[in-house]
């Protein structure tokens, strides 16, 4: 009789952050905030927190938007990896002002 594996889903969490370094190699940091209210004054406060992820092919760069996973532990601080990157950051090179990134298509 054939077996049909179904893939249950991931009891891994799962975070979505911006990526803030890209120093390291194979290795990024990402940074996750989310908003919280206070508990005794009720008022909502923003938290923050750096994950180092691993990025096996160095395809992720800072200001990305990426979703990550956690895994068994990597190294002495890297417990996540790269699944996906969502967004791409905006790419300035050298010579590009701030004018030409705010409106691309108004070229003089």
């Amino acid at each position: 009789m054939a077996e049909t594996t179904t893939q249950s889903p991931s009891r891994r969490k799962t975070q979505i952050g911006y990526v803030v370094s890209t120093r390291m190699s194979k290795t990024i940091v990402v940074e996750t905030s989310r908003q919280k209210a206070h508990a005794m004054y009720r008022r909502v406060v923003a938290k923050s927190k750096k994950f180092y992820v691993h990025d096996e092919e160095n395809v992720a760069h800072v200001g990305d938007v990426v979703k990550i996973e956690e895994t068994r532990p990597l190294s002495k601080l890297k417990r996540w990896r790269l699944l996906e990157i969502v967004r791409r950051a905006a790419l300035i090179g050298p010579g590009t002002t701030a004018a030409e990134v705010a409106a691309p298509e108004i070229q003089a």
